[in-house]
Order: structure tokens, then sequence, then C-alpha cells
């Protein structure tokens, strides 16, 4: 599927330094760097009007950057040559001609990157649309045929790097899942994978690395395995403010969690130790070490987390 994989050894295959983009006085990319290797998948998270698909559109070549770079394969998108054969982008699902079939719509990428028509019918097979789908026209698709076709187009030129902006909108449970497969077996065979998703449990089970962004900056990035790792405790109570007062006595580091109870800098049985003597039923009493995608998430981004149209 992807003929990157003796690249996997090679430097980073997405090179984003002090990146920023300007609309007036709105910032919507600010000064944001990071890297993306070969071999994996990279999450790129944030809450809605973070910047995400404003920095994922200049890596395109859609919006220009007001200063600083976005390189893929050490180049600028735009002067990659026949730049279809070395990097799939999916930014929108229905930003496609809805007059033309799914078929017709591979088949004129095909003619305009150069490539083999059998590839069409191998990226239909792959993308799971059957001929009576890809014969019928993109209007009649649903949202979710739409990210397959989309998809589909992605790879039909063997690219080296992946872009894309939340791909599983629309996919039910088994196309959820289809997905997290595909793109796990892209990156194992020395694909590039950068993908933006609110699916936080599905970034969770297929992302080597994370990126997340708040009001165009970024506010953590590294490994999954490095960024869920938390020393202390976290703990549940029935009374989280009298126990967190009881800690404090104990000059003992408290911090409310954003999804509710409390970080606690100290070992489980010392924080189970003051909870009985103050009389506190604790709900939940576990090392910070396990906490998921979804904590982390929340608590770096409870500042920059905003309700408007996604940037």
């Amino acid at each position: 599927m992807c003929r990157a994989v003796a690249d996997r050894h090679r430097g980073p295959m997405i090179h984003v330094d002090r990146l920023t983009k300007r609309y007036g006085p709105f910032t919507a990319v600010d000064d944001i760097s990071f890297e993306v290797r070969p071999g994996q998948v990279t999450g790129f998270l944030g809450p809605n009007g973070a910047g995400k698909s404003t920095a994922m559109r200049i890596m395109a070549g859609l919006t220009p950057a007001t200063s600083g770079t976005a390189t893929v394969l050490g180049r600028a998108y735009g002067h990659l040559p026949n730049p279809g054969r070395h990097v799939g982008v999916l930014l929108d699902a229905s930003a496609q001609h809805a007059g033309r079939t799914g078929r017709e719509i591979l088949s004129l990428s095909a003619i305009m990157m150069g490539v083999d028509r059998r590839r069409v019918d191998e990226m239909l097979d792959l993308v799971g649309l059957t001929d009576k789908e890809a014969a019928r026209r993109v209007r009649n698709y649903s949202l979710g045929m739409r990210q397959r076709l989309g998809i589909a187009n992605a790879l039909l030129g063997d690219p080296e790097v992946l872009i894309l902006d939340e791909p599983a909108n629309g996919l039910d449970p088994a196309g959820i899942r289809w997905m997290r497969d595909l793109l796990r077996g892209y990156a194992n065979q020395g694909g590039t994978v950068l993908l933006s998703s609110h699916l936080l449990n599905e970034i969770e089970r297929v992302a080597d690395e994370i990126i997340v962004i708040g009001h165009g900056r970024i506010v953590a990035q590294g490994t999954k395995d490095a960024l869920l790792s938390g020393a202390g405790t976290y703990v549940r109570s029935t009374d989280d403010a009298g126990l967190a007062a009881a800690l404090a006595l104990e000059d003992i580091s408290v911090s409310p969690a954003a999804t509710g109870g409390l970080h606690v800098d100290a070992e489980p049985m010392t924080v189970g130790q003051v909870a009985a003597a103050s009389g506190v039923v604790l709900v939940e009493l576990r090392s910070g070490d396990s906490r998921g995608l979804e904590e982390m998430f929340l608590e770096l981004t409870a500042a920059t987390a905003r309700e408007e149209v996604a940037a």
C-alpha cells in the first residue's frame, strides 16, 4: 500500500517551523513548531477554533502563512513535483464535485497524477466502495461514503505522507475501526500520518506521537506514553473540597482535575491515610500514571477551549 517502507529511518517528513497565520488582528496559528516522522501516526489535537485546520491547510498549500514555514519531504507543498504522488491530503470530505460519480473523481485524479487507471479499482476496493456505489453521483453519498472516497483519493498516488483532518467523521463504529487499522497499517509500512480528530479514544489507540494545540499555540507535544504518564495520585471522593483541605494541612500539593476529582502530589497510600483520618469516603484512588487521553486533553485545553467553528 505504501512505497515508503524503505524510508522508516529517514528524518522528519513534515517540518513546521515557527508557523504563524494572522487574519487581520486575529492570530489563528501562533508561532508553532513540530516534526512528524515516518513510520508513525501523529495525532494533532485541540478544541474548536484552536488552529488545527488552518495549520493543515498551510501544510497542504491551500492557505499562505503569515510567517514561518511548513515543509513536506523538505519542500513547500506547492514546490513538490506532482504532489499527489508524495502527499495524500483529506481536509474536507464534502469538498468533492457533487455532480460526478465516485469513480469519475478517482479516474480524473489518476489522469492528473499519471497513475495507472487500475489503481482506481484497487483504491475503491481498499476503502470498501462497491461498483454500484462508485457509479453513484457524490451528491447522493452519505458523509461516511464521502470520507471513504476522500481516503481513496488521498491514497491514489501511493504517497509517503498523509495529512488528514477529521477523516472518521460520519463513519459508523465498523468504519472507524477500519480507518484505525488502515492508518496503523500504513504507518507500520513506513508511511507518515498527521491525523486530526475529535475522537480521542481512537487517537489514543492509533497514535504514536501527540501534539496538542490551543488558541493557536502548542500546549503539549511528545510521545503518547510520555504525555499520558503522570506523577502522583488521582482521587475522587464524596467530599473533594474537604479532602483537598485535609491534604493541604499536611503540606501536600493538590489541584482539581478537569474531569472532576483531584490530582495529588503524593503516593496513593498517603492520600488514603489522610482521607481515612478525615472521615472522607473515597470513590476512586489510583496512580496518576494511568490517566487517559481525554483527561489529559481537557486539562491542557481547559483555558483555551471555546465554542467557535473549528479553525
